[in-house]
């Protein structure tokens, strides 16, 4: 696994997992079930790091035209991991990411559960959420 915020842009493949830093030792066997996908693993802690310089660094990543999936994965109820799920729509509002496959996972007792996102947009806005139940 290699640091999102330390390593070179040109140093991508076409499969990018992005994790929580807090996953492979929270989520061991999840973290594996990545692996399997993509040994192309970046971890980054959005407690440490502000949402924006991550934005950042991934856009000069895309920028390179080499990225064709992307997975983002994290453990599940953290306020500050929730963070990387958002990242999706900033990049949307920033450059074309249409052609690139996008996928989320939050990590739950040891597995994988995808995120569709319609529920991360909805987990942004209360009072929509609010509504719902």
């Amino acid at each position: 696994m290699k640091d999102l915020l330390k390593i070179n842009c040109f140093d991508i493949q076409e499969t990018m997992i992005i994790v929580g830093s807090c996953l492979e030792s929270m989520q061991p066997k999840a973290y594996k079930q990545l692996e399997q996908i993509s040994t192309s693993i970046y971890d980054v802690c959005l407690e440490k790091e502000h949402l924006n310089m991550v934005v950042t660094k991934i856009i000069g990543m895309i920028a390179r035209g080499k990225i064709k999936k992307m997975i983002f994965a994290t453990v599940d109820k953290s306020p500050h991991c929730i963070q990387l799920h958002y990242i999706i729509k900033e990049l949307e509002n920033a450059i074309d990411i249409s052609n690139i496959e996008i996928t989320n996972y939050v990590a739950v007792d040891n597995k994988l559960i995808e995120i569709p996102l319609e529920v991360i947009s909805l987990s942004k806005n209360l009072s929509k959420l609010k509504e719902k139940i």
